[in-house]
């Protein structure tokens, strides 16, 4: 079969050959990106061949992309983390933390209570439903993050967006934590611990804090001994490595470690925009890598098993996003456009939701549920990366966030450009 190599210049060139077809249709990259990997993946050419051609990318290729995923996670962890000056933060006071727990936990409520009416196909409906609703909290930084910046989103929605997902995520977690160990206790019939429930869920959520704040704490003091650009981006690689690989050696999370890392050095260094813009400068190639992998992974054989279960949870858990993020902007009195478009943003769901769906598979516990829950979280991803990033744009673009018609300013920059040149043309030959 093909190399590790190989595959992964066969993905970027898939990559970069949807990005034109996207732009055709108006569409985000990470869409192309998405449908890239899946028609070079395994998982399509499987389900069309039955088995007889695995793709360009092949399933023992997608394993040792293992540590490209994982990077990538960190530094769009990273960069989310750089959204949280203080000043932002100071600007926004309490709505933030508002409108992220008032979202969190009505998408909770909603999918579990509807995963509870489903009980037909599932003895354990109850553990079934505390894993999907905690799961369903969750959305993916990544696909918002790409599409904020190819259309250069700002505004109130953007500014409300980015510290919402990020937040939503460390909420995620501490709620999955929680219903986590409920699930067990339900599933096998043990009683319930506030070492399970409480302390264990805190202890990962602090020391995953500690960790990153000490790494942006040591970026940030050296940055004041490597000035130059080179350098500064050789930095930032160096400690989202090492918050990777320490969330990794200690069972963290690698999303709060990097997320906090980003947000201590955009608030210890003045000319942290500076500074960051140059690893932006430097991560598209792999963000790309990230999202192609992501759709050569999407299990298309799943499709037939999702059920009743599956389809409730899609539609349930938007449902809740949107409600939730409308009743938090209202409660706090944010501007319209963020109570009408701030939920639409914070449908994509992957990375995070994927993991805690691993982690449902690893527990010998919740044998019982975890296929029905893999499942249906595997379905709900496909759903929502491949639409996600589309609503997401829409609706910033609805909200007057970014240009309407990009196709269209182009254009007319480069008919100004033209006019200049002969312009200046004339005026030579003059």
């Amino acid at each position: 079969m093909f190399s590790t190599l190989l595959m992964l210049g066969f993905a970027m060139v898939a990559g970069l050959a949807l990005t034109r077809v996207m732009k055709i249709f108006n569409l985000p990259n990470v869409t192309g990106y998405l449908i890239a990997g899946l028609l070079i993946g395994p998982n399509f050419w499987s389900l069309i061949t039955g088995g007889s051609f695995g793709g360009l990318i092949s399933e023992e290729g997608l394993k040792s992309f293992n540590i490209i995923t994982s990077v990538a996670l960190g530094f769009i962890a990273f960069s989310i983390g750089g959204e949280f000056k203080l000043a932002t933060i100071k600007k926004l006071g309490g709505k933030i933390i508002v409108i992220t727990l008032v979202q969190a936990f009505t998408t909770v409520i909603f999918v579990m209570l509807a995963m509870m009416f489903v009980r037909s196909d599932c003895e354990y409906y109850v553990s079934r439903a505390l894993l999907l609703g905690a799961i369903a909290a969750a959305t993916a930084p990544a696909a918002t993050l790409m599409v904020v910046r190819q259309y250069k989103a700002k505004g109130p929605v953007t500014e409300t967006l980015l510290p919402v997902v990020a937040f939503d995520d460390a909420v995620g977690l501490i709620i999955f934590s929680i219903c986590f160990s409920l699930a067990e206790v339900f599933a096998v019939g043990g009683s319930i611990t506030a070492e399970k429930v409480i302390l264990e869920p805190l202890r990962e959520i602090g020391l995953s804090l500690l960790i990153g704040s000490a790494l942006g704490a040591v970026l940030s003091f050296m940055c004041k001994f490597f000035k130059s650009r080179d350098s500064r981006l050789m930095l930032m690689v160096c400690a989202v490595f090492l918050g990777v690989a320490l969330s990794e050696l200690w069972e963290l999370s690698s999303l709060l470690v990097c997320m906090m890392i980003g947000a201590l050095f955009a608030n210890l260094r003045v000319d942290s925009l500076h500074v960051l813009s140059h690893c932006e400068k430097w991560t598209p190639p792999l963000f790309m890598l990230f999202f192609v992998i992501s759709g050569a992974d999407l299990k298309l054989t799943i499709l037939p098993q999702v059920g009743l279960a599956g389809v409730i949870y899609v539609i349930v858990r938007a449902l809740g996003k949107y409600t939730g993020a409308f009743a938090g902007a209202a409660i706090v009195k944010s501007e319209r456009t963020v109570r009408n478009y701030l939920g639409l943003t914070l449908l994509p769901q992957a990375g995070v939701a994927i993991g805690m769906a691993q982690m449902v598979a690893a527990s010998s516990d919740l044998a019982v549920v975890a296929d029905q829950v893999v499942t249906v979280v595997l379905f709900a991803t496909l759903v929502y990366e491949l639409t996600g990033p589309i609503v997401t744009k829409a609706a910033l673009s609805a909200a007057g966030e970014i240009d309407r018609d990009m196709s269209v300013s182009r254009e007319r920059r480069k008919q100004k450009r033209a006019a200049r040149i002969k312009k200046l043309a004339r005026k030579r030959s003059a």
